[in-house]
């Protein structure tokens, strides 16, 4: 069977061979180490994956809004007091044009317009005061899927429909097909039709926010035609403050990307990003000086051997390419069982991690990326590895080492 290898690769293996106990254990080593890489690096794939979801699912990822109104002193005064004026709702100027601007740029997916502001909610004797969201729901419902969070109706708007969170529904006693009155601070109100209940997954938001058409919003405050936002959703996620400073350069208007908005949430996953590399640089590096010690000590057991060979002719090319096979062997045998090990490890995660209702914490996705890199990585580490100790067995001079 080895009569077709080339002579590097036969002494290499023999070599490999006649050391079992020096293999096996840094095998294994190696093994565990590129383990811990892989079950890590995918466990924060899926947590970070998690998290996005989380947070993306209830909003856009780049908002436009209008600026807050500043007073300004009618002269200049260096002791002048100035105070903050009251914000009222103001529409974005021209905010069609706008919204086609921002449709026309590479990387947009979904613009839509919003209208917000404040109401008192009324059934009977029960009221609340809401947060009202005027939306377009065809566009709106593609950024945040309102449908899917609909525990009871449809989400269906129509001028006079209303769609309310569970918290608030119990507090009212409101269920499907009641009617409702929203009275908002200019002295507008209107009854409608409560058409379905959501659960946004925050006692908060399903306390305090309500959803109806962008029309009958426009009408109660007021604003016909108006818009308070510009909701904007781009293909890569990761780009959206790079791409909110872009539509701000070409607006004039303020843009806010979710990662400004959640700078702690984003400045977490930075840190575990951080961490997960330096774990990583040192599981690596202890691999490396174990793989290096290894062929050490199998330069030093093995130097009447190699005096031998080079006695007979064998280059020193040659030697040092058995060493070298002997770095990438173990790096590549070590990998493919530190892969079956890191595999199964997060499959038992996988299976016994469960959210308090039982379900898994969340989906684990195997990337094929991931693991070739791991293995690629590890026989890297171990050709450099084996750098030294090859150099060394191949400039051994061939009497010392036979005489030793």
């Amino acid at each position: 069977m080895k009569n077709w290898l080339p002579f590097e690769w036969i002494v290499a293996l023999r070599f490999l061979k006649e050391g079992r106990m020096q293999t096996a254990f840094i095998m294994g080593g190696i093994a565990i180490g590129v383990a811990v890489i892989v079950f890590m690096s995918e466990l924060l794939i899926g947590l970070q994956g998690n998290f996005i979801k989380r947070v993306l699912t209830g909003q856009s990822h780049v908002q436009l809004l209008n600026q807050k109104e500043q007073a300004r002193p009618l002269r200049e005064q260096e002791a002048a007091t100035i105070q903050a004026p009251v914000q009222r709702v103001r529409s974005i100027d021209q905010w069609q044009s706008v919204k086609k601007t921002l449709q026309a740029m590479h990387g947009v997916q979904v613009v839509t317009p919003t209208l917000s502001g404040a109401a008192l909610l009324t059934r009977g004797g029960g009221s609340r005061s809401v947060s009202v969201v005027g939306v377009e729901a065809e566009d709106y419902f593609r950024i945040v899927a309102i449908p899917e969070k609909i525990v009871k109706g449809q989400p269906r708007l129509w001028a006079s429909d209303i769609l309310i969170g569970t918290d608030l529904a119990s507090d009212l006693g409101v269920s499907l097909g009641d009617k409702v009155r929203l009275d908002t601070g200019n002295g507008s109100a209107m009854v409608l039709t409560v058409s379905g209940i959501f659960d946004l997954g925050s006692r908060g938001a399903n306390q305090r926010t309500t959803f109806v058409s962008l029309r009958t919003v426009q009408s109660l405050l007021g604003l016909p035609g108006g818009a308070t936002t510009l909701e904007v959703t781009v293909i890569d996620v990761w780009a959206a403050e790079d791409m909110a400073r872009q539509m701000t350069r070409m607006t004039g208007i303020e843009a806010d990307s979710w990662i400004h908005n959640n700078a702690q949430f984003f400045a977490s996953i930075s840190a575990q990003t951080t961490a997960n590399t330096a774990i990583r640089f040192f599981v690596g590096l202890s691999v490396a000086f174990g793989i290096a010690s290894v062929l050490v000590v199998s330069v030093v057991q093995k130097s009447r051997e190699i005096g031998i060979l080079r006695a007979m002719g064998i280059t020193q090319g040659k030697i040092l390419r058995v060493f070298l096979l002997q770095g990438g062997l173990l790096g590549l045998g070590g990998s493919l069982i530190g892969c079956s090990l890191g595999a199964t490890g997060l499959l038992l995660w996988e299976h016994f991690a469960r959210n308090p209702d039982g379900t898994p914490m969340w989906v684990l996705e195997f990337h094929t990326a991931l693991f070739g890199g791991a293995v690629v990585l590890a026989m890297l580490t171990g050709l450099l590895s084996a750098l030294a100790p090859a150099l060394r067995a191949a400039r051994l001079d061939p009497v010392i080492a036979i005489r030793a």
